[in-house]
Order: C-alpha cells, then sequence, then structure tokens
C-alpha cells in the first residue's frame, strides 16, 4: 500500500473517515479480488494526484466485517466518497485512472 494511502479498519474507521473534515475516497477490497488487484493502482495515483485535496483509504473486507456491514457493501471493489463523514457517491467494480479523475474533479 502506498504511503499516502491509509489503512482503514474496523477500529478506525470513526475517526480516519466520518470524523474527517474533508473529502475521503475509501477503497473496500480483497486480496483474492481480480477487479481489485486492478484497481490498486489507480487508487495509489488518486491519493498522489489529490494529496492535500483528499484523503484516500483502503479497507481490505475480510479483516473488517463490521466496517463492510455497515458500508452495506454488495461488491469488490467498492468506492465510496464521503464528504465530512456522510457518503455522498459509491461506485461498485472497476474504474479507469481517467474515469475516477474525472468524477474526483468534478467533486472536489
Amino acid at each position: 500500500m502506498s504511503e499516502a494511502v491509509l489503512e482503514i479498519t474496523d477500529a478506525n474507521f470513526p475517526q480516519q473517515v466520518v470524523d474527517h473534515p474533508g473529502p475521503v475516497l475509501l477503497d473496500v477490497w480483497a486480496a483474492w479480488c481480480g477487479p481489485c488487484r486492478l484497481i490498486a493502482p489507480v487508487i495509489a495515483w488518486a491519493a498522489s494526484a489529490y494529496e492535500g485535496r483528499l484523503l484516500v483509504g483502503k479497507a481490505e473486507c475480510d479483516a473488517n466485517p463490521a466496517l463492510v456491514e455497515s458500508l452495506g457493501v454488495q461488491g469488490l471493489p467498492t468506492l465510496v466518497l464521503f464528504r465530512d463523514g456522510s457518503e455522498v457517491w459509491r461506485h461498485e467494480g472497476v474504474l479507469t485512472q481517467a474515469q475516477l479523475g474525472a468524477f474526483l474533479d468534478g467533486h472536489l
């Protein structure tokens, strides 16, 4: 995981995401998920490209079942954008760097 990408867990989700006073992009993923591996470089790119404007985190689904359940994650990867602790957007599946960048440029 890139240094710019935070590891989000059941325990730190409230402090790192809910209490964060700005936008947070959360990637819910699994090591066994092929599409999750495909999108990992895109998530790392977003963390670097939007550093200072966007907090980026990854939550491994198998290690954080309470978080997965509370978010109602149905498929992987699931990207969730939070603003001031509230969910404002969700996408299930892979996005290209251009697709994610266009979305973030329009919402940050």
